[in-house]
Parts: structure tokens; C-alpha cells; sequence
């Protein structure tokens, strides 16, 4: 962990990544009942902050306590700095649950079971590519061909797509995206 730690503190401050709300979350927050959320691996909150201001107690989590130094101090934000290797997330907590650029497969159930009845997850993440895109070397961190929506099987699917994208740092790259909710 502390390895990990110490190489996503690093990564934070010689690669800062931009700070621009990410598209997905912005389209699809209204389809979340204001209430309690979650930001896995939130970086230095540019999502958390977002969703705070639209109204939700956030529970912003990530390993980097360099990067949660860059999240506000709000009243509506509470920073949590943990492992999301061993991490569990509480069950029947959240309205709203974003998961952007991590993956984390054993977080999957986990994922659908923190949802409360009527909760929405927001999730995109990097898929693997064939040809020119930059990518996570490690096979662990892409996801397959569909391997996003099978995950998500047993919610309401709104959103689901595959498709070329730039990333934080300008790179091209492939992406899956998916909006869920858990029915009532």
C-alpha cells in the first residue's frame, strides 16, 4: 500500500490531470435523488466537488493523501483515505455512486450492493485497445468488450457505450461508460 501510495502522490503532482468535471457525470447527476454519495477514487475532487455543490454528502475516497489534500474542505465532503484493494463499501449507504478512470473488479458487487433502492452509479473506465491508444499497461486495469454492462446485469441500464476518448492527460484511449440504477 504504501508503494502504491507513494506512486499515485507522485503521479499527482509531476502529472497533474485536468480539472474539468467529467462529462458523464454532469449529464446524468439529475437522474440521482440529492442525498448521500460516493466518489471512488476521487483524485483531488474534481467530481467531488461537483456533486457537493449540487447538494450531496460525499464520501470522497482515494489511497493519495496528496491528492485528497487538493479536495475542499466542506461541510458536505468527507475524505476517507484507504486502500480500495481491501476497502469494503457499506451496504444499502448511497443514492449516488461514480467510479471514473479505476477499476477495481472486486468493487462490482460491492458497487450494486451499496446502492440503496432507486440509486444511480456512474461509472467509466479505460477497456482494451488494439493499435494507437495510450492505456494502463497492466491488463488489470482494462476492462474486456462488454465487461462493464455484464457487471452491472440486475440494474436498470440508462447509459452504455464503448468508444474512442481522450483522457486526462490528453492521451487517446478507448473507454466504457455506463449509468445505472437499482430498481426499487
Amino acid at each position: 500500500m504504501i508503494e502504491d501510495k507513494q506512486r499515485w502522490n507522485k503521479r499527482h503532482v509531476e502529472k497533474p490531470m485536468r480539472k474539468n468535471i467529467e462529462p458523464i457525470v454532469e449529464k446524468y447527476i439529475s437522474n440521482a435523488v440529492v442525498g448521500k454519495a460516493l466518489d471512488i477514487a476521487c483524485g483531488v475532487g474534481r467530481n467531488t466537488h461537483f456533486i457537493a455543490e449540487k447538494g450531496f454528502e460525499v464520501d470522497a475516497v482515494d489511497l493519495s493523501d496528496y491528492a485528497l489534500s487538493q479536495v475542499e474542505e466542506k461541510e458536505n465532503i468527507n475524505k476517507i483515505e484507504v486502500d480500495l484493494d481491501t476497502y469494503n463499501l457499506k451496504t444499502n449507504e448511497y443514492d449516488l455512486i461514480i467510479n471514473i478512470n479505476y477499476l477495481s473488479r472486486r468493487l462490482f458487487p460491492q458497487i450494486k450492493d451499496a446502492l440503496k433502492a432507486g440509486g444511480i452509479v456512474i461509472f467509466e473506465t479505460f477497456i482494451v485497445a488494439h493499435g494507437d491508444f495510450d492505456q494502463p499497461a497492466n491488463p488489470e486495469y482494462l476492462l474486456r468488450t462488454n465487461e462493464l454492462l455484464h457487471a452491472f446485469i440486475g440494474l436498470d441500464i440508462i447509459y452504455y457505450e464503448e468508444r474512442e476518448d481522450v483522457n486526462l492527460r490528453g492521451e487517446n484511449t478507448r473507454v466504457a461508460s455506463l449509468v445505472a440504477k437499482k430498481r426499487a
